[in-house]
């Protein structure tokens, strides 16, 4: 009885830990359900009196909406791969080659994530612009090639991981380095591979400082045209105009996680083991 009592206890405070993380999804696509009116309304309409689908298609029809959508999705695939071949690539160096200074490389490559992104805006758009690659998509594939810390280190501790003989049996057999990466060790971590694709795929997706910065208003991406692309006549947002927007914003990436997830939860929870 007393299992029982502390199983249902554990139960109710996980529910109410899911219904508090996903209050604010649920706020905002009831919001999408509202007219303007209800929007200044008070006190306020919890639910809309007659809810519409009609902010959906006024979100998908004020502006290209599936243009955008489809600037952000090259940009995001483009990136995601790329950074995470890169990634492994770097991870599978740190884990299983030697070379001098390897420890040090390693160390300043980690202190590179308490670096805030901010301290490096003005250098990298002067950077692009003295290239030419300003309202290109080139900086993301440059970032994409050059690899991520954080998936540098998931890669890393994967491949620490994995057994010696594989390597020795491989390099018996004839194989160089690049083959055991390629045919051995890459295709046995598809959970941090899963990882990495979500996690990169969604930083990029919801980045909205770089495309800002470096992409004119035609090859910019969805989330800088869902800040300043839903206004009415006198320069004022519609907010539940933007809420449906970004209602719809939000599914190619919570897609890729239901597609991914048992792969992305397996490289969260063995990744970082020793």
């Amino acid at each position: 009885m007393r299992v029982l009592s502390r199983r249902s206890t554990i139960y109710i405070l996980l529910v109410g830990i899911l219904v508090l993380m996903l209050s604010p999804f649920g706020w905002l696509a009831i919001t999408a359900l509202k007219d303007s009116s209800e929007l200044r309304a008070f006190p306020i309409h919890w639910w809309p009196h007659q809810p519409s689908v009609g902010n959906f298609h006024d979100a998908l029809t004020m502006f290209d909406y599936l243009g955008y959508a489809r600037n952000s999705l090259t940009i995001a695939t483009l990136y995601a791969v790329l950074v995470t071949l890169a990634s492994a690539w770097a991870g599978y160096g740190f884990a299983r080659l030697e070379a001098p200074g390897k420890k040090a490389i390693f160390a300043v490559l980690m202190s590179t994530m308490m670096l805030p992104a901010v301290i490096t805006l003005i250098p990298t758009y002067l950077m692009f612009a003295k290239l030419h690659l300003v309202n290109t998509y080139m900086p993301w594939v440059l970032w994409g090639l050059s690899g991520a810390p954080y998936l540098i280190f998931l890669f890393r501790q994967f491949f620490t991981n994995m057994p010696k003989e594989l390597e020795e049996a491989a390099i018996i057999d004839g194989c160089g380095q690049i083959r055991i990466f390629w045919r051995i060790f890459l295709p046995q971590s598809w959970p941090v591979i899963a990882t990495s694709l979500i996690l990169s795929f969604s930083w990029t997706w919801g980045d909205y400082i770089a495309p800002a910065l470096l992409l004119d208003d035609a090859r910019t991406t969805l989330a800088v045209k869902l800040a300043t692309g839903y206004v009415n006549q006198h320069g004022a947002q519609l907010g539940n105009i933007v809420a449906a927007g970004a209602v719809m914003y939000v599914l190619p990436v919570l897609a890729l996680f239901l597609i991914m997830q048992r792969g992305f939860i397996s490289g969260i929870s063995t990744s970082g083991l020793k």
